[in-house]
């Protein structure tokens, strides 16, 4: 369904447009930010589509009741706008208080006739990633998959990279991270991996310093960043690095990968940053197995490839990357595994959880059950081996444990007000068990009625 600026007034009305009686789950998007394609205008359609495809094979969303939303509210490719088959509004993107409000009205109309929906946002611009979530997300339940999701996933990782390495999880609070990338994914990234530390064991300290940043590095096309920076984003700037005792000596604004070498995650968009400096920088890490995150979509954008890493860091490091890439088989004959980061493994599950509970919002809470659910679904033998992800073959039943763990989540934050068949006191009193067989109950299969006998 399409939503235009032109129809500020009328999309109240317009959402009764759509024939299905019951909505659960809705992917919007502006098409401002698609993958690494930059701005597709109304073009970008697919990609609600295509994430709703993963809802209902993943999360057993009945198909009748998804719905792929695109904003339209202009583009500012020139190519577009020029070409004569384009078929969005031929104007500059609007801004300010005018693409707000119709991004408000839009919502509005979408919890007065579906109350009970989750919305997901997603592939809007770094700005209004940040500026949606922040001003929908005590009021709708809705999450940002660009800004929440992928940093889920990261976090998994992150968290079973500090199992490979064979210390407890609590120890994640003592990785010194590096986030090259300071577009939403990135801060998102940070911005997790930041409360998952202030949420270990023994990190009230850092949390009253208000210093739970001082493990992250974060960089972007001019280097590192840093608090002399000028014009720096809200977003970023909490974690630009400052100066005293606790700094790395000679650390300055701007500075290079190889000046901060250590756990690398990357999220820049730019194709082999990660190269073999880099990577050689990495292999002098105090990690017993560095970890390496190419986390940059498609595959032409990631930072850098499994060869590149398990040649140049070693055959200890651990590799994960946002696209798919092909395990590497190492001199020792053992396989380096190719992990693939990918949010299926976790939005679905998010979505799902929210709505089986009945989830007033999507909170911090809820979306760190789903990474810490996700990076204990592996056993010890497998990360051992490097890997960190399972296998896409078991979507259905990764999904089925990060949706109880979600739901579970909502429930202890009194955010549960539970769905049609179940009341949060219900969701309360199930096992951890008893709430994942729940949740797996309720997923819809592509299991239809014969319409001809056979004789």
């Amino acid at each position: 369904m399409y939503f235009s600026a032109k129809d500020k007034g009328e999309m109240m009305s317009m959402i009764y447009n759509w024939p299905a009686e019951k909505v659960d789950m809705i992917v919007v998007t502006d098409g401002s930010r698609i993958l690494g394609l930059g701005d597709l205008g109304v073009q970008g359609i697919g990609i609600p589509i295509g994430k709703l495809d993963v809802y209902v094979a993943a999360a057993g969303i009945n198909p009748q009741k998804v719905l792929p939303i695109m904003l339209d509210v202009g583009t500012n490719n020139e190519e577009l706008l020029e070409d004569k088959l384009y078929l969005g509004l031929r104007q500059p993107r609007l801004e300010g208080e005018e693409y707000l409000a119709v991004v408000d009205e839009f919502m509005e109309a979408v919890h007065a006739r579906w109350p009970k929906a989750i919305v997901q946002f997603e592939d809007f611009q770094m700005k209004w990633a940040f500026e949606t979530l922040q001003r929908y997300r005590s009021r709708f339940c809705m999450f940002n998959d660009d800004v929440q999701g992928t940093a889920g996933v990261a976090l998994a990782g992150l968290l079973g990279a500090v199992r490979a390495q064979g210390r407890p999880l609590a120890d994640f609070t003592k990785q010194k991270i590096v986030v090259v990338g300071a577009g939403s994914a990135g801060i998102g990234v940070l911005n997790m991996a930041k409360h998952a530390m202030l949420r270990m064991p023994g990190t009230h300290k850092i949390g009253e310093l208000g210093e739970g940043h001082n493990q992250f590095w974060v960089l972007d096309k001019d280097g590192l960043i840093t608090k002399s920076r000028k014009d720096l984003d809200p977003a970023v700037a909490r974690f630009a690095r400052g100066y005293g005792p606790e700094e790395v000596e000679d650390l300055h604004e701007g500075a290079s990968l190889v000046e901060v070498p250590h756990v690398l995650l990357g999220l820049s968009g730019v194709g082999g940053i990660f190269n073999e400096e880099v990577l050689k920088a990495m292999k002098e890490s105090d990690s017993p197995c560095p970890a390496i995150f190419a986390m940059s979509n498609p595959t032409t954008k990631a930072e850098c490839t499994p060869e590149d890493v398990f040649k140049h860091v070693g055959e200890n490091a651990v590799f994960a990357s946002g696209s798919p890439f092909s395990n590497v088989t190492l001199s020792n004959g053992r396989k380096g595994y190719a992990n693939q980061a990918n949010n299926m493994y976790l939005f679905p599950g998010i979505g799902l959880g929210a709505l089986l509970s009945g989830a007033r919002h999507i909170s911090d809470g809820m979306l760190h059950a789903a990474a810490e659910c996700l990076a204990s679904y592996i056993t010890d033998d497998a990360i051992r081996k490097g890997i960190l992800f399972p296998s896409i073959s078991s979507i259905r039943h990764i999904t089925a444990r990060v949706g109880a763990a979600v739901a579970r989540a909502a429930v202890d934050e009194d955010l549960a007000e539970g769905c049609s068949d179940l009341d949060p006191r219900d969701l309360r009193s199930m096992s951890e068990s008893d709430t994942v067989d729940y949740v797996a109950r309720k997923m819809w299969y592509p299991v239809y009625s014969p319409l001809v006998n056979d004789k």
